[in-house]
């Protein structure tokens, strides 16, 4: 058994400094230190970590890999079920995942995982090794020869993504449309440089495309070429991976003043259009000295730690629950208060205030105590009587989720959806009222994360592969 150790904790960049720059905060293991993490695994007979994993990664394998100093075959071995480990091992939670699940966690600190599927992504493209994919591992394994079809994938993000990659893998030509002028959706547009460096999107990207993967950009499946005409164009099946692009508001007055923002505009101003580095790109953003962030998810601290680097003097996120129950990653959490961002808990906006020129000048609020638990498991937020109070800001951006953007769903006839326009899928299959149109991602949950998003990717994946051949073998 490996000698008993701390878990090491990645090295990342002072947040005195960080906070005036874009670049990545998290620095990564230095080779040493991922191979000492790697031997803390006690290689469980019944790897519980593994069931963590919604892409299904062999999680002990390529650690044992990492622990023999086998760094570039760690790499293969994680995409044998993962194309975007660097991506993932950046910003997939894995401490409510795989690393919640994992032994060393019953009595102490779990293998940092994450830490070390980064390291060896990481480690493989620095290297200079060419992609390897491993041996296939997607859907109907082994099954390519007679199995083989044309798939469109309609949208880049980490659903689709993963979904056109495992099926390339076993043989399948498969088209990706992206709407936009840049692949990677919401990895590209909601994820902040200093958290997911777009150079990291565009090796993922590449690595799919190596696999067989046609990209084509700048078409909005719905308007430029409808799902119909997709079928008539020969391809067998369709996935929708489009996410979840409409976002929520509060529904209170005032929202519709100069300076409020959706964190989804903000983020998209500033990572896809690339804002932060005005006026070398022609997309101004204005951010005020005084910002509140509303939510306390990880959208919502991207888009506080954002406003900070871009020049705001006085961040705070607003939420009306307690931090017990904030749904942000505890890493970003303590990220943003290290950077200089306030937690307002407990506190509810009711109003936006607005000056005789139509800009925000404050936000009206009332203070929350928690009752009871409500459906979602954690306890209702209720107002307490006379706590009322104003915050002197500029700027409000709301961050309390998003839905699936209803032009290509209402684009697409007999597709049944839910009460906030999700796609209604076969849970098992992701297939969904139109047969041979599967979907999966936020599209079909609402906003989530990355890591479900890939996981509903390679359940569709599976679904497409067995309706393909079950269709191929009918007209035989």
């Amino acid at each position: 058994m490996p000698a008993k150790v701390d878990r090491h904790a990645m090295p990342k960049q002072d947040s005195r400094e960080r906070v005036r720059n874009f670049n990545e905060v998290a620095l990564g293991y230095p080779a040493e230190a991922a191979v000492e993490e790697a031997k803390r695994c006690i290689a469980c007979p019944k790897k519980p970590c593994v069931a963590g994993c919604p892409v299904e990664v062999d999680i002990p394998s390529f650690v044992k890999l990492i622990a023999e100093g086998k760094f570039v075959e760690a790499a293969r071995s994680i995409k044998e079920k993962n194309s975007l480990p660097a991506i993932c091992g950046r910003v997939c939670p894995q401490e409510t995942q795989c690393e919640e699940r994992c032994t060393l966690g019953k009595k102490g600190k779990p293998v940092a995982i994450g830490a070390l599927e980064r390291f060896a992504a990481d480690y493989e493209r620095a290297s200079g090794a060419p992609a390897g994919s491993g041996p296939a591992s997607g859907p109907g394994s082994g099954a390519a020869s007679r199995a083989a079809g044309k798939v469109a994938v309609v949208g880049s993000g980490p659903a689709g993504l993963t979904c056109a990659a495992d099926l390339a893998r076993v043989g399948y030509s498969v088209v990706l449309f992206e709407s936009l002028h840049s692949t990677g959706g919401v990895l590209r547009y909601g994820i902040p440089e200093f958290r997911l460096p777009k150079a990291i999107v565009d090796e993922e990207v590449e690595y799919v495309k190596s696999l067989g993967v046609e990209v084509r950009v700048n078409t909005l499946v719905g308007k430029t070429v409808s799902v119909d005409e997709l079928f008539r164009d020969g391809f067998d099946a369709i996935f929708l991976g489009t996410g979840a692009g409409l976002p929520h508001f509060l529904g209170i007055p005032g929202e519709n003043l100069n300076g409020v923002y959706s964190a989804n505009e903000f983020l998209t101003r500033s990572n896809l259009m690339k804002a932060y580095l005005f006026p070398e790109y022609d997309t101004p953003i204005r951010v005020g000295r005084r910002v509140a962030v509303v939510g306390a998810g990880n959208v919502a601290m991207d888009a506080a730690r954002t406003a900070l680097r871009l020049g705001a003097e006085k961040v705070a996120i607003v939420y009306r629950r307690s931090r017990a129950e904030m749904p942000a990653r505890l890493e970003e959490i303590e990220n943003a208060e290290e950077e200089g961002v306030d937690l307002m808990l407990l506190t509810n906006p009711t109003r936006v205030l607005g000056d005789e020129r139509g800009w925000v000048r404050g936000m009206e609020c009332i203070r929350m105590e928690l009752g009871e638990a409500d459906e979602s498991g954690r306890r209702r937020p209720i107002p307490v009587p006379g706590s009322e109070f104003v915050m002197d800001i500029d700027t409000m951006i709301s961050a309390v989720g998003t839905d699936p953007n209803p032009l290509l769903v209402r684009a697409v006839p007999g597709l049944r959806v839910g009460r906030h326009g999700n796609v209604v899928i076969n849970e098992d299959t992701g297939e969904t009222s139109v047969p041979g149109v599967f979907a999966g991602g936020d599209i079909v949950t609402g906003s989530a994360t990355v890591i479900a998003a890939m996981g509903a990717g390679k359940v569709a994946a599976r679904g497409i592969d067995r309706f393909v051949r079950a269709k191929r073998e009918r007209s035989e």
